[in-house]
């Protein structure tokens, strides 16, 4: 237990601090102790001269104070991306700011377990170090190992010296271009300069709204346990994050495993989407017709003739198309029919179709079609046999 009160009262010491700077005039002596500290160096020097006109503006847009009051920073290994959240209040919800592509990648999914395994790692971090000498451009120090790796990892070597930098190589890493890491180093230099001690990094192995990615972690964690129990916490986080744009609490158990407070319902993604196919209500009509005519000297008629016909064709497809099983997209339907002598289509069945269900609503939509002009033998009406093919679920 004591970890789990150890990550709380972590999380809740940062609140904390947060809220009280954000009610806390932002004090000049702050903002000039660490920016002018950090103008000492020739590179974030040059930095702040490139970047931070610019990067004032983009805030003005987007309604939000300068510096950031907030900032909350996630990484995507698999699929190569880093976004920067920014909010004015507690309790308002983040909004994004910026994405940066991740421009180079070692390893494989999975967290960081012993130093020199190449791994970037996954879970919840913090900005821990400011480098503005460093070998690749200018650098963010991430607090690897904390305390979920500490029990995980390799005791003796768990590794370290994580960062995010410029550069655009890495060895375990999250590397951005350096005028990306500019532009970074700008953002969270000066929000740490008005008092904001503790931004977060979430780093995921993907993005899990992106099918590819989903189904590709998926396969990993199938038939390895130990993987997607590590995982499924970083789903969790990821999901309480998407729905309510605000970071979860997350805590740490003697065994060293996260654990996202109110965690929201684990609902599978990228589901099947199941259709609710609608249900013919009514018995087909059936008469008893003595005598139908192969020979006539004209044809059974729809009200309007040829064009109306196919005008109606066309809708009834339409209208079909949410009768259609889920695995089927479109079909070619074929139907035979009887027009009575009266006009009256009747005795419809089923030559080519799908299931019943489908088979029975095709024929009660077409059960409802207008009466026609029948068929002419002799200078008489006659009943007429009818053959047509229903186009469904095609433009």
């Amino acid at each position: 237990m004591k970890n789990i009160f150890w990550i709380i009262l972590v999380i809740l010491g940062s609140l904390q601090i947060q809220a009280q700077t954000s009610v806390s005039s932002f004090s000049n002596a702050a903002t000039s102790s660490f920016v002018t500290y950090q103008m000492g160096f020739q590179r974030p020097r040059e930095s702040f001269a490139r970047k931070e006109a610019n990067l004032k503006a983009l805030f003005e847009v987007k309604n939000l104070k300068w510096p950031a009051r907030y900032m909350y920073i996630r990484s995507f290994k698999y699929d190569s991306q880093l976004e920067v959240w920014v909010k004015n209040t507690v309790t308002e919800p983040y909004k994004l700011l910026k994405i940066y592509k991740v421009c180079a990648l070692v390893g494989t999914l999975g967290p960081k377990r012993f130093e020199g395994d190449y791994q970037v790692p996954e879970g919840f971090y913090h900005i821990n170090e400011f480098n503005p000498n460093s070998a690749y451009y200018l650098s963010l120090g991430l607090n690897y190992p904390n305390a979920s790796d500490r029990v995980l990892s390799d005791p003796v070597k768990p590794g370290g010296d994580i960062y995010i930098h410029g550069g655009c190589a890495t060895v375990g890493c999250i590397p951005i271009k350096d005028d990306q890491i500019d532009e970074l180093y700008v953002l969270t230099a000066s929000s740490k300069s008005v008092g904001l001690d503790f931004i977060p990094v979430h780093i995921f192995p993907i993005k899990y709204d992106v099918k590819k990615s989903y189904d590709y972690l998926g396969k990993l964690t199938k038939d390895n346990k130990q993987l997607k129990d590590f995982s499924d916490p970083l789903e969790d986080a990821y999901d309480y994050f998407e729905k309510y744009k605000q970071i979860p609490i997350v805590m740490i158990k003697d065994d060293g495993q996260y654990v996202v407070n109110n965690a929201l319902p684990k609902v599978p993604k990228f589901q099947p989407l199941i259709r609710h196919r609608p249900k013919a209500t009514t018995k087909p009509i059936v008469r008893n017709i003595e005598l139908e005519t192969a020979a006539v000297a004209k044809w059974p008629e729809f009200p309007g003739g040829t064009e109306a016909y196919t005008t109606y064709l066309k809708q009834l497809g339409k209208d079909m198309t949410p009768s259609l099983p889920d695995s089927v997209t479109h079909t070619y339907a074929q139907v035979e029919f009887i027009v009575d002598k009266d006009g009256a289509p009747v005795n419809f069945k089923i030559i080519r179709g799908l299931d019943k269900e489908f088979n029975d609503m095709l024929i009660e939509k077409m059960e409802q079609m207008p009466k026609w002009a029948p068929a002419i033998y002799r200078e008489k009406p006659v009943a007429k046999k009818m053959v047509q093919t229903v186009t469904v679920g095609i433009n």
